[in-house]
């Protein structure tokens, strides 16, 4: 899949579907944030979820973004600094 910017998204699949997603950070959307593997766990809320955990004391590492036929993605640093991805699937 071609992401907005361009750059490749790779969809690795089980017969059940979708089981990762794998992209470039060399891009300026992610200025920041560190190269390595990030799990991304699914929440009924991000947006909600994300209020909560800032006033908690994690840190978004880039703003908020949508990826069209995914979902709204938030990647965070809780306040140890372990890094963590929350989305809220599409449909």
């Amino acid at each position: 899949m071609t992401m907005d910017d361009g750059a490749t998204y790779w969809w690795p699949c089980s017969t059940a579907g979708p089981v990762a997603g794998i992209f470039p950070l060399n891009r300026p959307s992610f200025e920041g944030v560190p190269d390595g593997w990030m799990s991304y766990l699914s929440v009924d809320d991000v947006d909600a979820r994300v209020k909560k955990a800032t006033a908690a004391g994690a840190k978004l590492m880039r703003p908020l973004f949508d990826v069209p036929g995914v979902g709204r993605i938030a990647i965070l640093t809780e306040p140890g600094g372990a890094g963590v991805g929350w989305m809220t699937p599409t449909g």
